[in-house]
Parts: C-alpha cells; structure tokens; sequence
C-alpha cells in the first residue's frame, strides 16, 4: 500500500482514512505553491492510500535489476577535510603568488608554454585565467616564429585552439615533404614532438585535411613507439626498470585524446604522473595536492546537500525499482565544471540529473505504454492538477520535477542579473520526455529504426539538452543569442554534437546489456540490422560518428551568424568528455562495481597524500 498526500477528488481507487486536522500532515517534499493548491479549503486533505483492486489484472513489468546505491546518507554527513582549514589555505595562496610571477616573468617562450600546459594539466590553471590569457594572446600575435621546432609549433598550436585562436593548420606543412606528407625521417627522434602533434590534430575541425593527416600518421608512429618500448620491458630485469614518462604519457594519449579528457580527472592523473617525472618542479607539485585536496572539501559540501535533498524527497526509497545513482549523477557535474566558484551549478544538475536518470528507468523499464503517455501529457501541460490522472507511482516523481524546476528558476531570478522564461527549461523536459516516449513506442511495436532515425531521437533522449541549457542558465549572466534559439524551439549547434557524443558514447558501453533484458535497439543493433554488419563493424561505425562530432564540435562556436557564449561552448565540450570517461570502460554511471567505486573515492572522497 502507497500513501500520498493528494486532493481527495483523486478518481484513484482509495480508502480514505478518517478525516482529522492534519496536525501530522507532512508533505515537505512539495513546494510552498503546491502546498497552497492542496490546502485551499478550510480543512486539510486526508492522506490517502491506493488500494490494489484484485480484479485488475497484475501488470507484469520489467527490471532492471539495479542494485541500491552503495553510497549511503550517513557516509556522506560525516565526510570531513583538514585542508578546508589553515595552514593549508596560507600556503596555497603563498604559492600562487610565486607560481603567477614565475609565469609572468618568464622570457624563455617554450618554457612558458610548458608552464602554462603543466599548470593545465594540474588542474590549477584555473587560478591564473587572466595571466593566461595576456601570454596567448601575445603569443598568437607571432604564431608563426620560424625558429620553433615541431614540439613548440604543435604545442603552441593546441594551446591557442583549445583558447579559441584560430590559427591555420598550414603551420604544420613545414614538417611535410614535397608530396604532401608527414616527413617521418625528420621527426622520428623526437617522441614528444610526435606526441605533441598528435594532441594538436584532435583540433581538427571539418574539412582540415592536414590535421587529419597529421592524426593518422602520429598514431601509427606513437602506437608503434609503444610496442618497441614495451617489448624492451620484457627483457628487462624487474629490478632494472625505472620509471618511463614519456612512455607513460603516450599510452595515456593513446587511450583518450587530452582534448577529449576532462579537467579534473585529468588532474587526478597527471598529478600522479607528474611526481615521478624526472624533472618535475616540487613546489607545481605540492600545489597542484593542495588545491585538489582544497576543492574536494568543498565537493564534499555540494554532496551533502545533495543527499540531504534526495533523502527529503524519498523517491530513492518509494521507486526501489530505478537506479539511486546520486554520487555517480554528482561525478559528471564535477567533470564538467570542478571549480569551487560553480558549487550552486553542481549542486542544481547533480539534482536534475537523477530525475533524468529516475525518469528515463520509469519510461525504459517500468511503465506502461498507457502510463508513459499519461506522464509525457503530465510534463506537456505542466500542471500540478494532473497528478490525479498519474498512476500512484508517477505522482512523487512528477511533483518533484515540477517543485525542483519552479525552485531553480526562483533562485536565478532571486541571485543573478538575469532574466529566465520558466517556458525555456520546461521546453527541455518536453523534448526529452517525447524521445523517451518515443523509444518506448518503438519497443512495444517491435520496431527497429534507421540509425539516423536513432540518433534524430536519441540526441535528445539522452538528457543533455536538459542539463546544458539548466547549466548555461545557472551560472552564466543574460544572453540574447542563445534565448533567441530557444524561443525558435531550436538548439545551438554545439548542444547538438555535444548530445551525439553523449548518446554514441553510452550505446558503445551499454547496448549488449540492454538488449539483454529486453530494451528497444539502441545504435550498433539499428546499423546492424541497416546495413546487414556484424556487431564489431557497427561499432567502429560509431566510433567515427563520434570521432565526426568531435570535429563538428570543433566547428560549431559559431553557427548561422551566432556566437555562442563560452560557457556555453565549454559546458557542451565537457559534458562530451565526461561521456566519454564514464562509458570508456561500461557503464560506470549505472555501474557500482570496484572500478567504479575506486575512481569515485579517488576522485571526490580521498585526498592525495601530501608528506609534510
């Protein structure tokens, strides 16, 4: 038996309980607007509680077979941290001092381009925004010093890409010989050169056939290079090996590209990588472990109030049959944007983000199509008086939505200099609502669509659309261009490509299991089926699906005559990444096995120790 505080002109089959003033009536989990629509008589309405009418047919209905959270309220209350506190905070500031002026004064034009990439890569490059951004513009001012080698060109190349200069791809065509190709026998000795480059050719935007080139030539080059050195390992006696950075750097390049690869994580490695690098500078070093340690204090605020959320809303424990994936949901808004400065947009999208995920198991595994369609109409019309048509189970989740939305718009407009149409977010979740409508249609009629079809529905489906556009709005000031999309009931280009990578990444990590228990086809068995291919060929057919967006990406801060603003471009691209770490290795969002644990705990419940 489920009780739920609802208007007693619920046509719901109930048994009312003896009415009586509600002195113990609680429905915290419903904002103060809703409260005063279910309140509006004198007298308080009574809980009522469904009752299962045994000449209905039981609905047989599926599972996932999700697994709890391992995550548990009072683990995360009680998580604290030492380096929230001085001396810690002292220090830091002592050494970012030192740190901007080291990068200030610096003469030697490599070395300071190398500084810059390290401090990147350390994930502190954040504290030294303007610094960075008066050496690059300077720097692009004379891209084309002739005195650089290939290591500082493709260095410089990426740097200035990846901070929106556009500088030309023709700058590579001196390391060409005169039939258009790389010339291997130059660049041969010069392993980080090659790496470098091939960073760099992950730029690309559409249609730069020297990047490509460039691509698939230091591929080869640097998969090779790891082959030779790994067989020399072999013959190796273990006590004569040492350490190998740059065999280190590049099979991590080999795994994922840095431009695909999310600050923070990145962080987390490099960190690591970069301690026992010959040459590495002990005080880089020793800041780049305080300020990671600094913010993960501050993560641990957003996660208690996250938690403290979610249990007030008791859908983890009413809906046993969706996945609880709270921390996990928190894990990407820490990927996407990990600075303490953004704690209000964690905070907000970890939220959205497990409704996403509740909601998405109601329409993939519990619902039926009668139902769906009843929560799709529900969403549609945004009315809080439609719960009563909403099965039982459907209710909590729906005035859920509808508080956290109406609550979020209230804080923007309340906090920041900025004026929000609720119509723009509710489009979101209309949007997503009808791709997941969709696929259920298409499962319940055993009906396998074209893989453009897919992607035309599943770009949306997929939930970023949402969580970009409650992302530009919760921490980024008014925009004209991109409320001009959203009033043409269209998305940026950006949002477009971003959603692919999303969409193709999650398929390539999670179809076999979902075929498995009987979802409707996802990407790889919609081009099997097309083009009559074995599985293997689909999904590298995926794989340059997403390869392709990346470069539309690349293309798209600007499209029909719009520029995009860079929080915009920014949360796009590192959503896209955070996709691709999560599905690099299965489905580390729905996942809770030991992989996944560890690199949470790592990331977001660990410190990195620091030897003092």
């Amino acid at each position: 038996m489920q009780c739920l505080a609802v208007p007693s002109s619920s046509p719901v089959p109930v048994r009312l309980i003896t009415p009586k003033k509600c002195t113990n009536y609680n429905y915290n989990f419903v904002s103060s607007t809703t409260r005063s629509r279910l309140s509006r008589s004198s007298a308080c309405y009574p809980i009522q509680c469904t009752v299962v009418d045994s000449s209905n047919p039981i609905i047989d209905r599926r599972s996932g077979n999700y697994e709890p959270s391992i995550w548990s309220f009072d683990y995360i209350q009680s998580l604290t941290s030492q380096y929230e506190r001085e001396p810690y905070r002292s220090r830091v500031k002592e050494i970012e001092g030192d740190v901007k002026r080291m990068l200030v004064e610096m003469e030697n034009s490599l070395a300071q381009l190398e500084l810059i990439d390290t401090l990147q890569r350390l994930g502190v490059s954040y504290r030294f925004e303007n610094e960075i951004s008066t050496i690059l513009k300077e720097k692009y001012a004379n891209v084309n010093n002739p005195n650089y080698n290939l290591y500082a060109i493709a260095l410089e190349f990426r740097l200035l890409r990846q901070h929106g200069y556009a500088v030309p791809q023709e700058i590579f065509n001196h390391f060409k010989d005169e039939t258009g190709k790389f010339k291997a026998n130059i660049i041969s000795d010069d392993i980080m050169g090659v790496l470098a480059l091939y960073e760099a050719s992950f730029y690309e935007k559409k249609g730069e056939s020297i990047l490509e080139e460039a691509r698939i030539f230091t591929t080869k080059y640097l998969e090779n290079y790891t082959i030779m050195i790994s067989q020399e390992k072999k013959l190796m006696i273990d006590n004569d090996y040492d350490y190998d950075y740059n065999f280190e750097v590049v099979n991590h390049a080999l795994e994922l590209p840095l431009h695909w690869r999310t600050t923070r994580i990145e962080a987390k490695w490099f960190i690591d990588a970069y301690e026992k690098k010959q040459d590495m500078n002990p005080i880089l070093l020793e800041f780049a472990k305080l300020d990671f340690n600094m913010i993960q204090s501050t993560h641990h605020d957003d996660l208690k109030h996250i938690f403290r959320w979610w249990r007030h809303t008791k859908l983890g424990e009413k809906l046993n049959f969706a996945r609880d994936r709270l921390m996990e949901c928190f894990l990407w808004k820490v990927g996407v944007r990990f600075e303490p400065k953004f704690s209000y947009f964690r905070k907000t999208t970890a939220k959205l983000y497990e409704l996403i995920t509740l909601i998405d198991d109601i329409y993939d595994v519990y619902g039926t199509l009668d139902e769906l369609e009843l929560f799709t109409k529900a969403v549609e019309r945004w009315d809080v008086t439609m719960i009563n048509e909403l099965p039982e189970y459907m209710k909590m989740p729906f005035l859920v939505l509808h508080n956290t939305i109406n609550e979020i718009v209230f804080e923007i407009l309340r906090d920041k200099d900025i004026s929000i149409n609720i119509q723009y977010l509710k489009k979101t979740w209309i949007d997503m609502c009808r791709g997941f409508l969709q696929e259920a249609k298409w499962y319940y009629s055993g009906y396998t669509p074209t893989l453009e079809e897919y992607i035309e529905n599943g770009w949306i489906s997929v939930g970023a659309p949402v969580l970009i556009v409650h992302a530009y709005f919760s921490h980024s000031n008014n925009n004209k261009e991109i409320f001009e999309c959203l009033e043409h009931s269209y998305y940026p280009t950006i949002i477009h490509h971003c959603a692919i990578i999303l969409r193709l990444s999650n398929d390539l990590a999670t179809s076999s299991e979902e075929l498995e228990r009987g979802d409707a086809p996802a990407s790889i068995q919609c081009y099997m089926q097309e083009k009559n291919v074995s599985e293997k060929e689909a999904r590298e057919h995926i794989k340059v699906l997403i390869s392709e967006a990346w470069k539309e990406m690349n293309n798209s801060e600007s499209d029909d005559g719009l520029i995009y603003p860079i929080s915009l471009i920014e949360d796009a691209k590192n959503f896209a990444r955070m996709g691709l770490f999560m599905y690099q290795h299965g489905d580390g969002h729905s996942s809770q096995d030991n992989r996944s644990k560890e690199r949470i705990s790592s990331l977001i419940i660990k410190p990195i120790p620091i030897d003092t």
